[in-house]
């Protein structure tokens, strides 16, 4: 149970591990998570997952090694098994009510979109994608997002691939150009999917955003992912971890998304 069928570096830091987990991969959707715990006496850490196969009874995780339990989950090899693996949980996206959907990513975020592009594709729906990344080592799956969506565009910051720039570049040429956009689901680092909200709040383009990068137990008990939607206070793990991006207060969530750093930096000096 929890065996790592295949594992694969997609960027700097980045791997991608196909998991087996019959219960989990017969009932997860787009949007959900999973907990790990990658070994005994190890920590509970939050993946969305980022694919899924019902007939292989696999899930696959997208993974950046950033602290000590993600460092730990980088030294695995094929054939290992993580300690503990639950779900799945949160509430998944449903989209289909919107015909002209843009899906946007930044960074490791695009695995994150890519379910939900997957499956509007099985139901012959229609989707467009921004990827967006700092340089072009840093994208991943273009193949896969081609293969499931109508048009595929890709920003980076210095120019490498694609439009030099940010998604919010090639979001506003798109809605320059005249493109129809019914919703916008954005997911990445907390200050694009600001910037993004942003900008689709003076078209009144609805926008969904995903708040999974400050969760922390996933059970709601800890607190730690707690934020503010349209001045009501939500727990990213058991109210999201998806929210309307025009009522989010980014500030406060910017904020509380650093209280844990010092703490991840202490634990990668140990590790």
């Amino acid at each position: 149970m929890n065996k790592l069928l295949k594992i694969f570096d997609v960027a700097p830091r980045v791997k991608k591990y196909v998991v087996h987990t019959p219960v989990v991969s017969k009932h997860c959707l787009p949007g959900q998570f999973v907990i790990v715990i990658v070994e005994e006496g190890g920590e509970r850490v939050p993946f969305t997952i980022c694919d899924y196969d019902r007939e292989q009874e696999t899930i696959t995780l997208l993974v950046q090694e950033v602290g000590y339990s993600t460092h730990r989950m980088a030294a695995l090899k094929e054939g290992d098994e993580l300690h503990a693996l639950v779900g799945p949980l949160g509430n998944p996206t449903d989209l289909d009510e919107y015909e002209n959907l843009v899906l946007v990513g930044g960074g490791i975020g695009c695995a994150v979109i890519y379910p939900q592009a997957k499956l509007r594709h099985q139901k012959g729906l229609k989707s467009d994608v921004i990827m967006g990344a700092r340089t072009k080592e840093l994208l991943f799956d273009i193949d896969e997002f081609k293969a499931n969506c109508e048009n595929v565009y890709i920003s980076t910051d210095d120019g490498s691939m694609g439009t030099k720039g940010f998604v919010t570049t090639v979001l506003q040429e798109r809605i320059d150009a005249g493109d129809k956009i019914d919703c916008v689901l954005v997911v990445g680092p907390m200050i694009m999917m600001k910037n993004v909200s942003e900008l689709t709040r003076k078209y009144n383009i609805p926008t969904v955003v995903s708040m999974n990068t400050i969760m922390v137990d996933g059970t709601g008990m800890c607190g730690g992912c707690r934020l503010t939607v349209d001045g009501q206070t939500k727990y990213a793990c058991v109210d999201g971890p998806e929210f309307d991006g025009h009522k989010v207060d980014f500030d406060e969530a910017m904020m509380r998304s650093k209280f844990y750093r010092e703490h991840e930096q202490k634990c990668n000096l140990r590790g």
